[in-house]
C-alpha cells in the first residue's frame, strides 16, 4: 500500500509539473501569436486598437478556449493508463 501512496504522490507532483510548464509554453505562444497578429495590423496602417486592450482581450478569449481545458489532459491521460495498466495487470 506505501508503494501504491508513493506513485501516486510522485505522479501527482511530476503531473503537476508538466501541466505548469506547458501552461506557460502554451500562454506564450498565444501572447506571440496575439503580438504578431498586432505587428501586422500596425504595420499595414490599421491598428486593431490599443495593444494593451488587445492582449487582455485575445488572452481572456485564450482562458475560455478549448485549448486551455486540453491541457488537462496531462491529468486525465495518465491516471487513466495507470489505472487501466493496474487493473489488467491485477484482475485480468
Amino acid at each position: 500500500m506505501f508503494a501504491f501512496a508513493r506513485l501516486v504522490v510522485v505522479g501527482f507532483v511530476v503531473l503537476t509539473v508538466v501541466y505548469i510548464c506547458l501552461s506557460f509554453y502554451s500562454r506564450s505562444v498565444r501572447r506571440g501569436k496575439l503580438r504578431d497578429e498586432w505587428n501586422e495590423g500596425s504595420l499595414a496602417g490599421n491598428p486593431p486598437g490599443d495593444y494593451d486592450t488587445f492582449m487582455e482581450q485575445g488572452m481572456n478569449e485564450y482562458d475560455n478556449s478549448l485549448r486551455k481545458k486540453l491541457i488537462w489532459g496531462v491529468y486525465v491521460v495518465p491516471t487513466a493508463l495507470i489505472a487501466l495498466i493496474i487493473y489488467l495487470t491485477n484482475f485480468a
